[in-house]
């Protein structure tokens, strides 16, 4: 912890490491109260620095934290306290020619290390986190990623507990050692940086497999976990050989060592890390079977797991320079498992889910205090920075990348990063260039949206010409100032769309000055402030369809009447269009409710919302997971982000009153729909595949509809379905319904039941939780604190804490913001309380209190009240305080 003010650290100021490591030697001598680590560092000085700085030998300064130092050498001589400088953070030599080894031995406490960064202990096993700067809790070390070495790793540990002993790269010996321990070493022959490292011991099982890659090298693959998770690991392992096969296929990658594992934790901050040829998952990440894991969870897993496996390349093989560059590997990476995503699964179905998320989360973070650009300027604690910004809208940004240079291009131009960069530590400066140089494009501008904060607003308005058949859109680019800067330049905005006939066809469309037409859909770009395109050869007014597939991370305007958003839900060949019109339709009819609301009239639903949403149930021909999202109204979070005074309870109300009214009119169509589908789930064995998913997608939803109707046969559907049910994911949706419904004792008795039957699954339990964490019901607070005391609860942690307090404060909008504060209250408390074991976790719980300008005064003041307890409340750690002091400002 620190109690000075953390400093702020600023890409501006970034300079190469004065000196390399070209080897890394460690060994590891675990044991239960303590362990040992002895590193032997074979370095040189930086020839780059040489160059810059002249003659002359540096101190050589060595990042170390929480660390015993019993001993280091220089070369052969063993140095006294006199020939170094200690600190809390740095240990500090002089060396005495251009190369050298340093030799040091520390005593470390993975067993009382309870913020899960460096080497630590979770449920008997020894497991590490390095990255971002864990390592330093390990062994001195220059801990950042531009310093790249190989590394030799031999682990000793007492046998019967810890029988398999893992690290990066592949085995090459291993043997008995004294008093019932033994050793094993590995060797990882490519250069990676410190926060690639990984290291595990414990008493695992292991599914193991093979994967022969595309040049015929036979790869053994291996899922560690513990004994009792053994038969949940099958999915995890045919998600990760599908991944293996598609990265070979659509970017030409392929595997490089002779071993490939990944290894379940309880304990773990993330949900999964990409150390070289060591995966460590948090086990949600990993553990999937049908009866424990919903379809959402089984997709995750093959996503995570894809996202990591690809890491080998975008993150490994090629790493970021410093941290600023972060979404250098992990935008990439994204963009790389979505792309993976749609190609298993449904690509508009992923697409749809990707933006939702996207707009409600990432957006309220570019409002927030928090805003930064995808390569940040400057940061006081780089955890703080593993965000959506730097993850979901760097893959946006890459994206647009491909949009503008086409799947060719995009291929030729990722080719080129990886053959150019391959073993290096580069920048995104670096990732442009390569597209550019394989495109002969120039991306200069485009590069604002690397180093410009905020969601760009595009204004769209139309002018048509009859008589010379001209159609006219003009856009109006805009940028709302965040807190890096005030003032910004004009973005480029690649608009993929439209333009539709009175009848729905799609028109022919060719810019003035084109000597012929571009096809039906095509993608221009919006380079100034306002800028206008004109269409020729448009015979009669047409209606466009704007921003296909989300082209851009932009909130677009468009005066859309609610005529027109109907006549896109229909005819719309764009899917992901025909889902936005009809979320822009729902949207404004929530709005009109929630204005009704504030005035204190009657609430009254525009029918046509339910004419849209009756015709889409009556369409067999629909995919199935299509219909699902359409069905879903946009959620009380999104609807906060897009007001400019977020009223809780309106929105609650308006949104409960739609669904209400939508499930009494659609309740045949719901119902016909509902049976339908459980009908083939009674007699169709469980399938993780997408058609599956889309199957039971609609099936739940319309159960959550249809819940509301409170009538006999949908409560005993309810019921059948969570007593019949051979999956968890209609187990759970008939639980929520049961749990947010006034049937108290069915609700009681399935809460029982679950709990119970499941409670030696810490993972399902998590679900337990999230479900009653999750209900609108009055008394939401007190169901949360009477589940902090169930023995099944833990808050050091951390999938519990998502679990229960993330659940709550981040979706139970209406009882987090109780008017009385308690809701504030309790999270603050909790913040406190967990920043003094592990500020990782607290930070991010911190998020809902820093939007605390988006709602009226009474809250803003309670809010802000809050937040100034917790900078008061003593030693704050440098994630902690970066947070609250961030919005405070």
């Amino acid at each position: 912890m620190r109690t000075e003010q953390p400093k702020m650290i600023y890409l501006k100021d970034y300079q190469a490491p004065e000196y390399l490591i070209d080897e890394t030697h460690l060994t590891f001598e675990l044991f239960e109260d303590h362990s040992l680590v002895h590193a032997q560092l074979v370095m040189r000085r930086n020839p780059a620095r040489i160059l810059e700085s002249g003659g002359g030998l540096p101190p050589l300064v060595l990042d170390g934290q929480q660390l015993e130092l019993l001993s280091v050498s220089l070369g052969d001589r063993e140095l006294t306290a006199a020939d170094y400088q200690l600190s809390a953070n740095h240990l500090t030599l002089q060396p005495a020619s251009e190369s050298f080894t340093v030799d040091t031995s520390v005593k470390i406490h993975p067993e009382s290390n309870t913020a899960l960064e460096g080497l630590y202990k979770s449920s008997g096993m020894f497991c590490t986190q390095c990255e971002a700067e864990g390592f330093r809790k390990i062994t001195y070390y220059l801990d950042r990623p531009d310093v790249m070495s190989k590394f030799t790793t031999t682990v000793v540990a007492e046998q019967h507990s810890y029988p398999v002993l893992l690290s990066n790269g592949n085995p090459i010996a291993s043997g008995p050692g004294e008093d019932g321990r033994h050793w094993a070493t590995w060797e990882d022959p490519f250069m990676k940086p410190a926060y690639l490292f990984a290291l595990v011991a414990g008493d695992l099982w292991c599914v193991e497999d093979s994967f022969t890659t595309m040049n015929q090298r036979e790869v053994a693959l291996r899922i560690y976990v513990e004994p009792e998770n053994i038969d949940k690991c099958q999915h995890a392992m045919t998600s990760l050989k599908k991944s293996m096969r598609w990265d070979e296929q659509t970017y030409g990658r392929e595997y490089d060592l002779d071993i490939f594992m990944i290894v379940a934790v309880n304990d773990f901050n993330m949900g999964a890390m990409e150390n070289k040829g060591l995966n460590i998952f948090n086990s949600s990440a990993v553990l999937a079977r049908a009866e424990t894991a919903t379809d959402a969870a089984h997709q995750r897993v093959e996503a995570i797991v894809a996202h990591e496996y690809f890491h080998n390349w975008s993150g490994n093989r090629v790493t970021c320079r410093d941290w600023f560059q972060l979404s250098l590997k992990e935008g990439f990476t994204v963009f790389r498992d979505a792309g993976f995503s749609s190609d298993m699964n449904s690509r508009t179905v992923k697409r749809i889910q990707d933006v939702a998320y996207l707009r409600t989360h990432q957006f309220a973070e570019d409002a927030g205090p928090m805003a930064h650009a995808v390569r940040p300027e400057s940061f006081i604690e780089i955890s703080n920075f593993y965000t959506l910004t730097v993850y979901e809208k760097g893959s946006e940004v890459v994206g647009m990348i491909r949009t503008l240079v086409g799947a060719e291009g995009f291929r030729k131009g990722s080719d080129l990063y990886f053959e150019r960069h391959d073993g290096q530590a580069v920048t995104c400066d670096d990732f442009v260039k390569a597209m550019e140089d394989a495109n002969g494009i120039d991306l200069a501008q485009f590069k604002r949206w690397y180093s410009q904060a905020g969601t760009p607003r595009l204004a769209v308005s139309e002018a048509y010409d009859a008589a010379a058949k001209t159609y006219s859109l003009t856009f109006r680019q805009s940028c709302p100032q965040t807190p890096d800067k005030v003032e910004k330049l004009p973005f480029v905005i690649p608009v993929e769309l439209g333009l539709l006939d009175a009848k729905g066809a799609a028109i022919a469309l060719r810019l003035a000055g084109e000597a012929t037409a571009q096809g039906a859909s095509r993608v221009i770009s919006v380079t100034e402030a306002e800028q206008t395109f004109t269409f020729v050869d448009i015979a009669e007014q047409p209606l466009p369809s704007l921003l296909r597939g989300f082209s851009a991370p932009v909130k677009l305007s468009f005066p859309y009447n609610r005529d027109q958003l109907m006549f896109l839900m229909q005819h719309d060949s764009d899917g992901f269009n025909r889902w936005d019109a009809g979320q822009q339709l729902a949207v404004q009819v929530l709005q009109d409710l929630i204005a009704q609301h504030q005035q204190g009239q009657a609430l009254v639903l525009d029918q046509r919302l339910v004419t849209a949403l009756a015709t889409l149930l009556a369409d067999d021909s629909l995919d199935q997971a299509m219909v699902a999202e359409m069905l879903s109204l946009p959620g009380e979070a999104y609807l906060a982000e897009i007001s400019e005074v977020a009223d809780i309870e309106a929105i609650h109300t308006a949104r409960e009153f739609a669904r209400q009214q939508l499930a009494d009119s659609l309740f045949d169509g719901l119902w016909k729909r509902y049976q339908a589908n459980r009908e083939v789930s009674r007699t169709t064995d469980y399938v993780a595949e997408s058609a599956h998913f889309a199957r039971r997608a609609l099936q739940n939803i319309a159960l959550s509809y249809l819940m509301l109707t409170e009538k006999p046969q949908v409560l005993a559907a309810a019921i059948e379905q969570f007593d019949a049910a051979d999956n968890m994911t209609e187990r759970l949706t008939a639980l929520a319904v049961l749990v947010n419904s006034p049937f108290e004792a069915e609700k009681a008795k399935a809460l029982a039941v679950f709990a119970e039957h499941f409670k030696d699954n810490a993972l399902v339990m998590d679900q337990w939780f999230s479900v009653q964490a999750g209900s609108t019901l009055p008394g939401g607070l007190e169901r949360v604190k009477a589940l902090m005391q169930h023995k099944a609860f833990n808050i050091k942690n951390p999938n519990k804490v998502r679990a229960l307090i993330g659940a709550f404060a981040g979706q139970n909008l209406i009882n987090f913001h109780a008017a009385d504060g308690s809701g504030y209250r309790f999270l603050a408390d909790l913040v406190i309380q967990l920043n003094g074991f592990n500020p990782q976790i607290a930070s991010r719980q911190l998020a809902p209190l820093t939007r605390w300008r988006k709602y009226d005064s009474a809250r803003q003041a309670l809010m802000k009240g809050e937040l100034e307890r917790i900078r008061a409340s003593g030693e704050l750690s440098s994630d902690v305080f970066e947070v609250v002091s961030k919005s405070l400002a």
